[in-house]
């Protein structure tokens, strides 16, 4: 017989199950005899101070209510039942006595704040008349009242968990987390210390060159197999970008010299997040569980040495968690090498996390719903200051930014339940599936798992039924092992309290699978029966037979049992085909398999073993999770010159086939020839495998795929023929954020992208533009309604720019202004060019530091910023081939001016081309001498090597530069930021070259140049500029403007267009004087000018105003009347 609990064996959670049942046996025999509220409170407050008592804390009884506190950091420290005489409470708050209560339980709230100096926050209520409950708390800025629910035994244990939390241990929230283990908490300093000393001494060579701890190098280099994918230290930590890194690190005591020991110290580091993350999963099962399979709390652990050492072992190998039944929470990592570490100073420091963690409690999140979220994306942002995770590359979605794509894309599950929907709402609930299939750490899942919670809660939906509902239909996948262990540990503590009602063990399902190069099977008449699956360590090739929903998994278990017990390659096919039975088995299956098999016997032998078996079965997640209804997230902003060569090469035909590369003119791809991002291929292949037809799609985006010409393949929205199908993508809206800089202000523009599988897209597209109310601020840490008061939203339209090609640029503007801009676009009468290009600044550019009697100059190479570095000289060249240079910097709005020299070697006659090398080293062999000193690095310029030396040109030739760049007259503005135009003519009797960040158009008058200067800075063609074009972005201001936005030929009897010329003459003059004051009239005038050249009519011009005023008031013209 197994042996009986007493009250004093059981867990809190136990003790609310059974104060709930006596509670409600008091309720069903007063209630029907109607006792007057005194009574009533009576009765009720015996069982409440009973059921405190065994929790060791005491109720404060006051005239009208019961009250208990405790303790500063538990969830509430303060709550309050008002008891109201049975029968008295309606089941709606509109009844007029429920309201009545209500609102005098508030005012009773406010009044316990102000006189015990209480956070209105960490108070909560309830009113309670033994039929009914009304749940009231203070959150956001106003009070949270709840719907009356009936007294049932589900809903008197939340009552007995609130009161409770009064007596709880630190509530389990980002924020207790962020101060108790961020880098200024003496304990995590000790942690990092002491893992990066055991670390350094584990990996010190020995007599014999071999490290002096094999176990611990094992893990250490398998770790580094896997984040070497995403992440270069010795990119991410070279030269100055060590710095950062090495002033955080000297806060633990840690000295960092090299981009190999900041790597160290990221391993360590990880170590650290990862433990947390275990233990705090840990905690929260086994504080739920216990005691009814045996599970032990934190604080037992901390025995002697040999004790600790064990329960951190078992802990590490997952099998604390499989005993509780979680199956996959843990599946074997890298973290557990600080076990074959282990001294006096890693315990000593691993104690301390313990002795507080011991003090949390995990029921904080079944408490208070809206704390379930990501936990521990806060912890590891605020650990790290963010100049380091920018050059990491890691960027986290603020939770209300993530709450808003979840809203806008599936909205039906975030309006408020009411009686006429609840069962078409309670099938949503049960049915809708979702994917995050670049989850991270799990910020999308948690949100979603509190919304289900939510209305779970509301309908009601019966706990097993909603558990069971959610592990099937909330689903994440993501690359990144320590990212997906992370994700698991909020996964199980989102619903760590809906444990209890599991009918069996439990699968979490995220998965370590790669979203965009998923499994895939052959096409050759060598592979078509086999599927390839790509890991860190290779591709190993799997027989089809065995990729089977039914006996995948067992596979993957019988790989993995035979590699640990060393069994022998034909020993390991035999078991195979006898234990699996195979279909459709045949010599070269069998081949297949044995040579995965002797592969990961090699990896085992190596030490690189744990994960590889249980990867495939992760990777194959994507072949079996079936489709989903709606797939949100943040893929990741890689561009594709960023990607590791490796996955460049597995993914070149992904590319091709979602037709996202871009082509030559010849229909030849040429992917790398455009800045296409990873974002964009990871949208068409999960809209195209794993969303449903009719499901939605909401991803936070970079705005560039809507802006630039790289995003002419995304902006199709056509997915593959399927059976000869079209089958379209519906873009249903998307938000532009760029202006707000949710990620901590870097300049990645952000923007969310909704949309629908099955329907083509309809213009124009809903287009929201996000603008900051000008003085309101938010931070990463704000909530959604904080972020919606402090900013504006403004509903544009978008459309392709050209109404002829359905791919090109999105046009985007307030409705009425589109009709408008219409009239300004078309193609110019002129043509733009980019500056002079030469790959390598700091040989051509040059300052003047003397000049010979004979007229040679003495020059200076300018290497001041430059990112390639080269030696700085002094040389002697002959003047011919020195031009004034005209760079970014010195080109401002009517005022260009240039400030240094190039200089430009190429044939007068033929400026495409440089100058003969045996006629330089005659007609200048000073300019000759001072190049060949650089030969070796202008032959190592990207552009040589692939465009100039393919062309038979000199070593020391230049790029986009020809009889244009000569001009006497020309236009130029900067490429980068915003557009701001300037008439240049000649500098020092010379002609002004452009460098190439500068887009310049030829003249051949000044009257010509002047005319285009005042058309191009007219607010009218900078409006239209940004409505299609990348604001403030690095293609703003590129050639691709005058393809786009008309501009009629200068006509010298046009007297509009003569008086256009002279007011950009007088602006010019006013900007050189610096007299601002009559600036604005002139660009006033200017402004009416150019909208007679394009036509447009008063209606229309306030159309134009009408847009404008949504942008920033100092980045526009004034256009009132």
């Amino acid at each position: 017989m197994p042996k009986r609990l007493s009250m004093a064996d059981l867990s809190r959670e136990q003790l609310i199950q059974r104060y709930a049942q006596r509670l409600k046996g008091v309720l069903d025999e007063i209630v029907p005899q109607s006792p007057n509220e005194s009574d009533f409170r009576y009765r009720v407050n015996r069982v409440l101070d009973d059921f405190c008592e065994k929790l060791g804390f005491e109720i404060e009884l006051r005239t009208e209510y019961g009250l208990a506190g405790k303790r500063a950091d538990s969830v509430f420290n303060r709550f309050v039942v008002e008891y109201k005489r049975p029968g008295e409470l309606g089941d709606s708050l509109a009844h007029p006595k429920t309201s009545k209560a209500v609102e005098q339980l508030k005012e009773y709230l406010r009044k316990l704040a102000r006189d015990e100096r209480q956070d209105l926050a960490r108070i909560a209520g309830v009113v309670f008349d033994g039929c009914f409950l009304v749940f009231v708390r203070y959150r956001d800025g106003n009070f949270a009242v709840e719907r009356p629910v009936p007294a049932t035994q589900a809903t008197l244990e939340r009552l007995l968990t609130w009161l409770s939390s009064t007596a709880s241990g630190i509530a389990l929230t980002a924020e207790n987390l962020t101060r108790d283990f961020g880098i200024e908490q003496p304990r995590t300093q000790r942690i990092l210390r002491a893992l990066y000393g055991g670390l350094t001494t584990a990996l010190q060579p020995n007599a014999n060159d071999n490290p002096t701890n094999p176990m611990v190098n094992n893990l250490f280099r398998q770790w580094q197999v896997f984040f070497s994918q995403s992440i270069d230290y010795s990119e991410a930590f070279g030269g100055r970008k060590l710095q950062p890194l090495q002033k955080w690190a000297r806060k633990a005591g840690i000295a960092i010299r090299s981009a190999d020991e900041a790597e160290r110290l990221f391993f360590v580091m990880h170590t650290h997040f990862a433990l947390l993350a275990k233990l705090l999963g840990y905690l929260a099962v086994s504080r739920l569980l216990a005691p009814g399979v045996g599970a032990s709390p934190l604080g037992s652990w901390l025995g002697d040495s040999n004790t600790l050492q064990q329960r951190l072992h078992d802990l590490e190998s997952g099998g604390v968690f499989r005993q509780l039944g979680i199956v996959n929470l843990l599946e074997g990592d890298f973290f557990a090498w600080y076990l074959y570490a282990w001294n006096n100073h890693i315990e000593r420091a691993l104690r301390g996390i313990l002795q507080r963690l011991d003090e949390y409690d995990p029921t904080t999140l079944a408490l208070v719903p809206e704390e379930t979220r990501d936990l521990f994306k806060q912890l590891y942002h605020y650990l790290l200051p963010r100049e380091i995770r920018h050059n990491l590359g890691e960027y986290y979605t603020p939770d209300w930014l993530a709450l808003h794509l979840l809203q806008r894309t599936a909205p039906e599950l975030f309006e408020t339940p009411t009686p006429e929907c609840e069962s078409q709402l309670r099938q949503r609930v049960l049915n809708t599936r979702f994917l995050d299939p670049a989850c991270g750490s799990g910020t999308f899942l948690v949100l979603l798992i509190a919304r289900l919670r939510g209305l779970g809660r509301a309908l009601p939906i019966d706990e097993r039924d909603l558990l069971n509902a959610i592990l099937q239909n909330v689903v994440g996948f993501d690359l990144n092992p320590l990212a997906v262990l992370t994700a698991r540990v909020n996964y199980l503590l989102a619903i760590a309290d809906l444990l209890p009602h599991r009918k069996r063990d439990i699968v979490l399902p995220v998965y370590l699978a790669d979203s965009i190069r998923t499994p895939a099977q052959g096409h050759d008449l060598y592979s078509h029966d086999a599927y390839t699956f790509p890991t860190a360590v290779g591709a190993f090739e799997i027989p089809a037979a065995l990729c089977r929903v039914s006996v995948f998994d067992r596979f993957c278990d019988l790989l993995e049992a035979c590699v640990n017990s060393d069994t022998l390659p034909d020993a390991f096919v035999q078991r195979v085909e006898r234990e699996l039975a195979p279909a459709d088995w045949n010599a070269e299956d069998a081949a297949r398999i044995k040579q995965t098999y002797e592969r990961l016997r090699e990896l085992h032998a190596q030490g690189l073993n744990g994960l590889w078996a249980r990867l495939l079965k992760n990777n194959f997640a994507p072949l079996t999770v079936g489709q989903f209804d709606y797939i949100v997230g943040n893929p990741p902003w890689i561009n594709w010159e960023h990607l590791p060569d490796s996955y460049r090469n597995a993914t070149k035909d992904l590319w091709t086939r979602y037709q996202l590369a871009g082509t030559y003119k010849g229909g030849r791809p040429r992917l790398g020839a455009v800045k296409v991002d990873i974002s964009t291929l990871m949208t068409y292949v999960v809209a195209d495998a794993l969303l449903k037809d009719g499901g939605n799609l909401g991803f936070v985006i970079t705005q560039s795929v809507f802006k630039t010409a790289a995003g002419a393949g995304f902006r199709r929205f056509e997915l593959p023929e399927q059976n000869k199908q079209r089958r379209p993508l519906k873009v249903l809206h998307v938000d532009d954020m760029v202006e707000l800089l949710p990620f901590e202000a870097a300049s990645n523009r952000t923007a969310v992208l909704v949309l629908q599988k099955g329907q083509p897209t309809c213009y124009h597209v809903p287009y929201t533009v996000w603008r900051k109310v000008e003085g309101a601020r938010f931070s990463y840490d704000s909530t959604l309604d904080e972020v919606l008061a402090a900013t504006q939203r403004h509903d544009w339209h978008a459309e392709p720019v050209d109404p002829r090609d359905s791919t090109s640029q999105w046009l985007t503007a307030h409705p009425a202004a589109l009709n408008a801009i219409r009239k300004v676009l078309g193609k110019a009468c002129y043509k733009a060019h980019a500056g002079v290009c030469t790959w390598l600044n700091p040989v051509y550019w040059v300052q003047k530091t003397y000049t010979h009697p004979n007229g040679d100059v003495v020059v200076q190479n300018i290497t001041e910023g430059a990112k390639v570095k080269v030696g700085q000289v002094s040389m002697t060249v002959e003047p011919d081939l020195l031009y004034p240079l005209l760079r970014g910097r010195d080109v401002q709005r009517w005022h260009a001016q240039p400030s240094a020299w190039i200089i430009v070697p190429q044939d007068p006659n033929r400026p495409s081309r440089a100058y003969p090398e045996a006629s330089l080293q005659v007609d200048y062999p000073k300019t000759y001498a001072y190049l060949k000193r650089f030969e070796k690095e202008l032959r190592n310029r990207s552009g040589y090597k692939q465009i100039l030396s393919r062309r038979g040109q000199e070593f020391y030739g230049l790029m986009d530069i020809d009889h244009y760049t000569f001009a006497p007259w020309k236009v130029v503005w900067t490429r980068i930021g915003r557009i701001q135009a300037a008439v240049v003519s000649s500098s020092a009797g010379k002609v002004v070259i452009p460098q190439e960040t500068i887009t310049l158009v030829p003249c051949d008058s000044p009257e010509e140049a002047h005319y285009i200067c005042a058309i191009v800075n007219s607010a009218v063609f900078q409006f239209a500029a940004e409505s299609y074009s990348q604001k403030g972005g690095k293609s703003m201001g590129t050639m691709h403007l005058l393809d786009h936005i008309h501009i009629p030929c200068y006509d010298p009897n046009n007297p509009v267009h003569r008086e256009l010329a002279d007011l950009s003459r007088q602006a010019h003059v006013i900007v050189a004087r610096g007299d601002t004051a009559r600036l604005g009239q002139v660009e006033k005038k200017i402004d009416e000018l150019a909208a007679q050249v394009w036509g447009l009519t008063e209606s229309e011009m306030d159309a134009i105003r009408q847009s404008l005023q949504t942008t920033d008031s100092d980045e526009n013209n004034d256009l009132d009347s």
